[in-house]
């Protein structure tokens, strides 16, 4: 008894969990969360719902290196990011992309 209760308890271990992997709409949230990170108030949430509505329409991610940066560095312009705010604004962009 015991030795299958062991037995069945490192299965369960072993196995991927479902919970880690992140749906479409947690990585859209995620995205859209990286991207208005600095935000505050009714600035962040006003930014999210427009992040989150037009994000299904929107093309899929750039593709090559050079686009995915100019489309960050626009954000943070937008964003009118400096310093540390918009190294780490650029760095979750680029990783998002």
């Amino acid at each position: 008894m015991k030795a299958s209760f062991l037995l069945a308890a490192a299965l369960l271990l072993s196995l991927p969990l479902a919970a880690n992997a992140a749906t479409p709409q947690q990585q859209r949230m995620a995205d859209c969360s990286a991207k208005n990170k600095g935000l505050k108030g009714d600035a962040y949430k006003s930014a999210q719902s427009t992040c989150l509505s037009s994000h299904a329409a929107a093309p899929a991610t750039p593709t090559t290196p050079q686009e995915r940066m100019k489309k960050c560095n626009a954000d943070a312009a937008t964003k009118k990011l400096t310093g540390d705010a918009r190294k780490t604004f650029m760095s979750s962009c680029l990783r998002a992309s």
